[in-house]
């Protein structure tokens, strides 16, 4: 089993949980948000974003993109304060 594998079957564990997205854009850009996993698929992920101005937005990532730490993920629990976490 590969490790896009391994990150593709602990993501598929988690389906509707939220989570907290943290994404580097490049050129010192790093946009984190928060959401749901909504689907997994065997190239990548779907993760559903609400907005302030009550639009939902969908993003995909690919696994590949874990792997490399472009985008890092987490789980989030539902006994969690998110106001406390720290995303490093």
């Amino acid at each position: 089993m590969t490790q896009m594998d391994m990150i593709k079957n602990e993501l598929s564990e988690h389906i509707g949980k939220e989570v907290i997205v943290k994404a580097n854009r490049g050129r010192k850009r790093i946009v984190t948000r928060r959401g749901v996993l909504t689907a997994v698929y065997p190239s990548l992920f779907v993760i559903s974003i609400s907005s302030d101005d009550r639009t939902d937005r969908n993003i995909s990532f690919t696994y590949a993109d874990v792997l490399t730490s472009t985008v890092k993920i987490m789980i989030l629990e539902e006994d969690v304060d998110t106001a406390k976490l720290k995303i490093s």
